[in-house]
């Protein structure tokens, strides 16, 4: 059984071990019990020489069942380069320093009892990138060993090569195929014309218990709208934008993004992107 699997508390989820320049490293962990987890019970461990030296303590707070936290030194240049839709899951708190040429992440208890070690190097990620800079690791399966080097990938591009603080990427626990959700079109016109005034999301679901949010964000990240909260989707239906943000306005021209973040019962979650223009 791999180490900390046999009571699910908290479990290495990402790791951004080489970011661009001006931003934090971060480790991220999720909370696998149903259960919510004391943050503080936990140490993030230095390995100096293959050996566990320094302990670093995390800091107290509580840490929602099947939600993630993503620690790192600096939050705010995290946030500024990666979409993070829930701001309170980054904990600023001292780490170790991570090699870009390869290092260990070693999760463990107050008490020094270690629950996962990554050892990671850049071989885990793909090959097909040119630049390593900024593109985190992300964890495939929590039913697989974290030291195991298969269940880590580099986060993908539409991602924006990161997700501190919601499901990964990367995840082998997907609940639906990415076609599964279309556009009826990627530019939309909501002038009363009657031509483009809305936007419609069709989706189409091998199961029917799952349950959705849909938001909308401008260009800055903001988020403009709120489509779906936490309606259950049923096997088809449509979502609907008619081209309007929160206060009824109309929203100004440019570009806008569409996430839809699919979840099941038992808390596995992924999210799905799409990009449309609004003229």
């Amino acid at each position: 059984m791999p180490v900390g699997m046999a009571q699910r508390g908290l479990l290495l989820s990402e790791l951004l071990y080489q970011p661009a320049s001006g931003v934090a490293e971060y480790v991220e962990l999720y909370n696998a019990s149903d259960s919510a987890v004391e943050l503080g019970g936990y140490h993030i461990v230095r390995v100096l020489h293959d050996s566990l030296a320094t302990h670093y303590a995390l800091p107290p707070r509580m840490v929602a069942p099947h939600a993630y936290v993503v620690l790192t030194k600096d939050a705010a240049s995290v946030a500024a380069a990666y979409t993070v839709r829930n701001p309170s899951a980054l904990v600023e708190c001292n780490l170790p320093p991570y090699p870009n040429d390869g290092g260990s992440v070693v999760l463990s208890r107050a008490d020094s009892m270690v629950v996962e070690r990554l050892d990671y190097s850049p071989a885990m990620h793909s090959r097909l990138l040119r630049d390593r800079a900024g593109v985190s690791l992300e964890r495939r399966s929590f039913d697989r060993p974290a030291g195991e080097a298969a269940n880590w990938f580099s986060a993908a591009s539409t991602a924006g090569y990161g997700t501190p603080g919601y499901a990964n990427s990367q995840s082998s626990e997907r609940l639906v195929e990415e076609a599964s959700f279309t556009l009826s079109a990627t530019l939309l016109s909501p002038d009363g014309d009657g031509y483009g005034d809305e936007l419609e999301i069709a989706y189409s679901l091998a199961s029917g218990d799952l349950a959705a949010r849909a938001e909308v964000y401008d260009a800055r990240g903001n988020m403009v709208r709120r489509l779906l909260d936490g309606a259950l989707l049923g096997t088809s239906g449509t979502i609907v934008w008619d081209g309007r943000v929160h206060d009824g306005t109309v929203a100004p021209r440019g570009q806008y993004l569409i996430m839809i973040t699919v979840y099941d019962l038992g808390g596995t979650q992924q999210v799905l992107r799409r990009t449309v223009a609004v003229l």
